[in-house]
């Protein structure tokens, strides 16, 4: 009999602890006789948000948006409790146990470089500046897995309209909040973590700013108090818990891209046709399924974002 090691067993083939966890106690309580129970509304229920709890709060009813999806959501608990926040562990449970240690007031995001109003807003400021709309969108985890999660947000546009980008600004670059006191010191990648997207991507109605799930204010694991959604992107291009908002004229260097450049690229597109390394990207896992599903090209979306590539070699440029 073959026996794998860990070092052989690749991300996509590993079983989510939440889900590992919520599957062994079914089992459990079906052998006591309660699966009928667990069948009804309990299992159902995992698909909806809880009453806010201890430390959670719920935002206003947000506006429903046309461009959410109708795929059933993935559960609250997968949601906050497998992520990938590195600045707080490698280990996807790790963000869930470590980022309550950090402050979300005073918060403060800086819009700064090529804009002719350049300006620092307060978090609370600018919450009162745009609507909210709940967006459900899929997100694609370059490991294989995916969840569907309803954010809560607001365009990316609608903030950048507020500093009125130069005609000289080609990128947005967006960095993350990083403190060495509570976060690792481990050179994992460089911090702080910084991402960037062309202009035009940074105005595609897709693209959000987060500030909430389910409902609810953003738990601190999942890029509290503001974080970006690209939708049609791997989800390590959505940076977390973001400072800072640079309009820029060059491609602004990428935390992924700089740590491992022939894995991750600076478009990072969701397409199965391009494999990682060390995997294929031509399947996926939603989490809460034992099944595999095909990946779909820009997750998705191509019928929106596809247009914004025409004429790319997306091979070379992945």
């Amino acid at each position: 009999m073959l026996i794998k090691r860990p070092a052989d067993i690749p991300p996509s083939e590993i079983t989510p602890r939440a889900l590992f966890e919520d599957r062994r106690r079914f089992i459990a309580t079906a052998g006591a006789g309660l699966a009928g129970a667990l069948l009804g509304p309990g299992l159902l229920s995992a698909h909806a948000a809880p009453a806010p709890g201890p430390g959670r709060t719920a935002l206003s009813p947000p506006a429903p948006s046309p461009l959410s999806t109708t795929e059933e959501k993935t559960s609250y608990k997968s949601v906050t409790t497998y992520n990938n926040f590195y600045e707080f562990g490698t280990d996807k449970a790790d963000p869930a146990e470590n980022a309550g240690k950090m402050a979300l007031r005073p918060w403060t995001l800086r819009v700064e470089g090529l804009a002719n109003k350049p300006r620092t807003f307060d978090i609370d400021e600018l919450l009162r500046l745009v609507p909210l709309e709940e967006r459900i969108y899929r997100l694609r985890c370059v490991e294989a897995w995916s969840m569907v999660i309803p954010w809560v947000g607001f365009p990316l546009a609608a903030l950048l309209k507020q500093v009125e980008p130069q005609g000289s600004a080609k990128y947005v670059e967006f960095v993350s909040h990083y403190d060495p006191k509570i976060m690792t010191r481990r050179p994992v990648l460089e911090w702080p973590y910084a991402e960037g997207l062309r202009m035009d991507e940074a105005l595609h109605p897709l693209t959000i700013l987060a500030v909430g799930l389910y409902g609810e204010v953003l738990p601190n694991q999942n890029g509290a108090p503001l974080r970006l959604v690209v939708p049609w992107k791997y989800g390590f291009k959505s940076a977390k818990s973001i400072v800072a908002i640079r309009l820029v004229d060059k491609q602004p260097a990428t935390a992924w891209n700089r740590a491992a450049p022939d894995e991750y690229g600076f478009y990072s597109n969701v397409n199965p046709e391009v494999s990682h390394p060390r995997w294929s990207q031509a399947t996926e896992r939603r989490i809460g399924e034992f099944r595999k599903r095909p990946t779909l090209m820009f997750n998705g979306y191509a019928d929106q974002v596809a247009r914004l590539y025409q004429g790319m070699d997306l091979q070379r440029n992945f």
